[in-house]
């Protein structure tokens, strides 16, 4: 029976019930961890309190944190979407040694944190921050009515953002082509001469309400035009970084991939 239920077709049936149940009530999964660590989370109290000698280390109930499961857990996560595309993208800025960057609604605790070390940054989003970082000045807006002017942002960046515009699930409004009227604001902006750093989920065309849309790789060139498209890179449903010559038409197969386009705006 566990050989039959690892058959990844079996896997790929349960994924939908799985999420579904997960969302509702609890992740089953987690449970099971859960309770099969309790009985090594008592025996390590009992040992601990027969060795422990120093007594502003001694356990007391009131400072009780169950934490034994995460020895089921990985060291940590080196893969997926937000991991490979969040490198991908410092990587870019520092090789090109860029030290001023205007960024729309991406990770702060994953690609601006990577990025500030080296770099200036303003940040966009339609929701507030209540931090002060040192090289971090925050703007509140929209990204489709940013507060720049035409072509005056050199150096540019959304990553896993605008497949979200239009839905209603930030704040936002509802607005079908809510994804267009972004892409076109971010291509005004845009400096003649400057990149824009775009990451977003490709696969089967769809749309996964409210959660996000998935992009054909191509619909995501043709709304940004006439901006070049200078690097393709693609994280597969695997959340694993695939080769640099992986084409359109292979990314189209993908269930729930990220796509990752470097484009620059042409100085004509």
């Amino acid at each position: 029976m566990g050989n039959y239920l690892l058959n990844p077709r079996i896997k790929e049936l349960l994924k939908y019930p799985y999420y579904i149940f997960s969302f509702l009530l609890f992740d089953p999964l987690e449970k099971i961890k859960i309770f099969s660590a309790l009985p090594i989370f008592a025996a390590n109290l009992l040992r601990y309190k027969s060795l422990n000698k120093k007594f502003s280390f001694k356990f007391q109930f009131k400072d009780l944190w169950f934490r034994t499961h995460d020895r089921f857990d990985a060291a940590g996560v080196a893969t997926g979407h937000y991991f490979h595309q969040d490198l991908w993208a410092a990587r870019i800025l520092f090789n090109r040694k860029v030290k001023k960057h205007v960024d729309v609604g991406s990770r702060i605790d994953g690609f601006i944190g990577h990025i500030l070390p080296f770099c200036q940054v303003t940040y966009v989003d339609i929701r507030l921050i209540d931090n002060e970082l040192d090289g971090f000045e925050f703007r509140q807006g929209s990204i489709v009515e940013m507060p720049f002017e035409d072509n005056s942002v050199p150096s540019l960046s959304c990553l896993h953002v605008i497949e979200h515009i239009g839905l209603g699930r930030y704040g936002d409004p509802v607005e079908p082509d809510g994804y267009l009227r972004a892409a076109q604001e971010l291509v005004r902006i845009l400096q003649p001469g400057g990149i824009l750093l775009l990451g977003t989920p490709i696969g089967r065309e769809r749309l996964c309400f409210d959660a996000h849309r998935v992009f054909d790789p191509q619909t995501v060139v043709d709304i940004f035009q006439p901006l070049v498209l200078e690097e393709f890179r693609v994280i597969d449903d695997d959340g694993s970084m695939c080769s640099p010559d992986t084409t359109f038409e292979e990314a189209q197969q993908f269930r729930y991939g990220c796509g990752l386009f470097l484009f620059h705006k042409s100085l004509e």
